[in-house]
């Protein structure tokens, strides 16, 4: 919990993170290096650099300051190599009160004049400008005297270029890692992909590649679908042989009840006994479809969602029940990648949900920047908030929020509408119709 805050300011990504472990290292190292050599060691020998110039700088001031006059002075200055510059004023450029003008970034002119000032008491003012001429005026007992000289017999020649050259090295490392990165992470991303692609029911080609732990990672997702739809199909199989024996018993079962002599006694109980196989017909034609929709074979299109809200309503309408469009977009308007067959199953189920248990149905499709939601709402008794949950399991029939006598259901409706939602990669969300006060079923699915 201490460090709670440094977690929120970390990157979320794998990318982001793995090119903060990259930075972090090469901005230290070059700190440290900038730091040390520099402030250690071109501050050390400029010092020494600067130190040894003294020599030169008092002789000049001596032989001025013991010169009867200028003009002995200037002889004796020009013996020894230096001409004699003698001023009355300092140039305008240089500050007032200390009189020393250096480049921002020339870093040792700060250490040139620091010694300067501290080991030659008459200097007035000192000019680093140029980067190549180290400028000082003196006092002497003859006036201010300007002293020139080469920058490079007072500290190392241009300190700047290495950290430039840090600097730009270290970018072309950063640039070069960065792409490393990206390669590497490139393999990750692709099997994120194809596992979000294999749970919206698509099962997408998928090649090997990257390091030898994405590689096994690769490796075990393709095992896994392998085996998951295996067993989708070994289960469709075995559910259509399912199917296939017990429908010729109960086309038997049918067969002998018409066929039985229809006495006024045993009327009432044949029609028990054929409502019972008409009740098992419909449990088997249910499983089945909630499995088939388990196999999710289909391949997502192009599908108007306009149109395919508006076509449900429509045929809802037909069949005289009563079911109402709210907003909606138009056709051409909304195109989204889904199984449209298995979206309008869900959608009708919904509908159908919704006449059974509120007497009437309202849908609504809104549209946000990455979602689209398409709301049936009823003025049904709901569900409670606890149980919405548990409605979405299969063959989950809930009393007394819904009246098993107001139909045969199964208990599978929300749970084929919920499984086929979470296909696309969406939700199914329960709740309280805001409109109508019953339950409002939601279908968010992704743009």
């Amino acid at each position: 919990m201490k460090f709670q805050w440094l977690k929120q300011m970390m990157p979320r990504g794998l990318y982001g993170r793995g090119a903060l472990i990259l930075l972090l290292p090469i901005v230290t190292i070059q700190l440290v290096v900038s730091i040390v050599f520099i402030q250690r060691h071109f501050e050390r020998v400029t010092e020494q650099m600067t130190g040894s110039m003294l020599l030169e700088i008092d002789l000049l001031i001596d032989a001025v300051d013991e010169a009867p006059d200028l003009s002995a002075a200037r002889a004796e200055v020009e013996r020894l190599g230096t001409p004699l510059q003698m001023t009355t004023d300092l140039p305008a450029i240089l500050d007032e009160t200390r009189g020393d003008h250096r480049k921002f970034y020339d870093l040792t002119g700060l250490v040139v004049m620091d010694v300067l000032h501290q080991l030659v008491r008459p200097v007035r003012a000192i000019d680093l400008t140029d980067g190549d001429r180290v400028v000082l005026w003196v006092s002497t007992d003859k006036g201010l005297m300007k002293i020139d000289f080469s920058r490079q017999r007072a500290s190392a020649s241009n300190p700047h270029q290495l950290l430039v050259l840090m600097l730009v090295v270290g970018l072309l490392m950063t640039v070069v890692a960065f792409l490393f990165l990206r390669n590497q992470l490139k393999p990750i991303r692709h099997l994120a992909l194809m596992a979000e692609a294999f749970g919206r029911g698509q099962s997408v080609p998928y090649k090997i590649s990257g390091a030898t732990e994405v590689r096994s990672a690769g490796a075990a997702f393709l095992d896994m679908r392998n085996r998951i739809e295996r067993h989708i199909e070994q289960r469709t199989m075995m559910l259509s042989a399912i199917s296939h024996d017990l429908r010729t018993p109960l086309t038997r079962l049918r067969l002998g009840l018409s066929m039985l002599p229809r006495d006024p006694e045993d009327a009432k109980d044949i029609e028990d006994m054929e409502m019972d196989v008409a009740e098992m017909g419909r449990l088997i034609d249910a499983f089945l479809e909630f499995s088939r929709n388990q196999a999710q074979a289909a391949a997502p299109d192009d599908t108007d969602i306009g149109q395919l809200v508006r076509e449900a309503v429509h045929y809802a309408q037909r069949s005289g029940r009563p079911v109402i469009l709210g907003d909606c977009p138009e056709a051409g308007e909304v195109i989204a990648k889904l199984r449209g067959d298995d979206i309008r199953r869900a959608l009708d189920n919904l509908i159908g949900n919704a006449l059974r248990y509120g007497g009437q149905a309202e849908i609504g499709v809104t549209l946000g920047e990455k979602t689209i939601k398409i709301a049936v709402e009823d003025p049904g008794p709901g569900i409670a908030p606890e149980r919405r949950e548990e409605a979405l399991r299969p063959f989950t029939r809930l009393d007394p929020a819904r009246n098993q006598d107001l139909g045969q259901g199964v208990g599978l409706g929300l749970s084929i509408a919920s499984d086929i939602v979470r296909a696309h990669g969406g939700n199914l969300n329960l709740r309280e119709s805001p409109s109508l006060g019953g339950l409002m079923a939601e279908i968010v699915l992704p743009r």
